[in-house]
């Protein structure tokens, strides 16, 4: 083969590359023209549908779902279990918030913190927006990994980041009997009042 051979060789194979990245730049441009996860949060509310799942076997639990549920939050504080058998199924919990409660303005005035399985919030003088709304937007939730994969991405989420979730609102059993159901509200508080949540699909930005 001639040098000039090889040479139009060359050239012809650049030609395609950049044919081909032309192509896909293209392809790729109207998902970054739509909004962000983060201009989502602070618009929109966890949905909730109905689930059409069997109850399965998890880990030596049964899990029943109960709804499906895609929540897009700004993560205010995670806090990770070791020990007893609801960490068994659920090594960490989420406290989540969306629409105001996703805005600086408002979560920064407020001191939260969690553990025992709770999320707790407090303020000095005012509450930043009323309590409902503090309620109805934010929520503390304790996440079971579908796999491996769901599992190392939620290790990997902090305070401050934004996140989808999407899974199952489960009722998780176990043959000893213990029992553990997940909320189907978004505007309970108080004792049973946290999601437990199958996680299959998580994003984070």
């Amino acid at each position: 083969m001639s040098p000039l051979t090889v040479l139009k060789i060359g050239a012809a194979l650049i030609a395609a590359f950049f044919a081909v990245e032309a192509v896909r730049t293209r392809v790729s441009e109207p998902a970054l023209q739509g909004p962000t996860l983060a201009q989502q949060v602070q618009s929109q509310s966890p949905q909730q549908t109905p689930a059409t799942e069997a109850a399965f076997a998890f880990k030596g639990f049964t899990l029943r779902p109960l709804a499906r549920l895609t929540v897009q939050a700004k993560v205010l504080r995670r806090e990770d279990y070791y020990l007893g058998m609801e960490a068994d199924l659920s090594p960490l919990d989420l406290a989540l918030g969306w629409q105001r409660m996703a805005d600086p303005a408002v979560f920064e005035r407020l001191n939260i913190s969690q553990g025992r399985r709770w999320y707790f919030y407090s303020w000095r003088d005012q509450p930043p927006i009323p309590v409902p709304e503090i309620v109805a937007s934010s929520a503390n939730m304790h996440l079971i990994p579908a796999n491996a994969a769901v599992e190392r991405a939620l290790r990997k989420v902090r305070g401050g980041e934004f996140v989808r979730l999407r899974g199952l609102l489960v009722e998780a059993t176990h043959p000893s009997g213990w029992r553990w159901t997940s909320s189907l509200s978004r505007t309970d508080s108080g004792a049973d009042s946290c999601e437990l949540l199958y996680v299959e699909a998580v994003q984070v930005e």
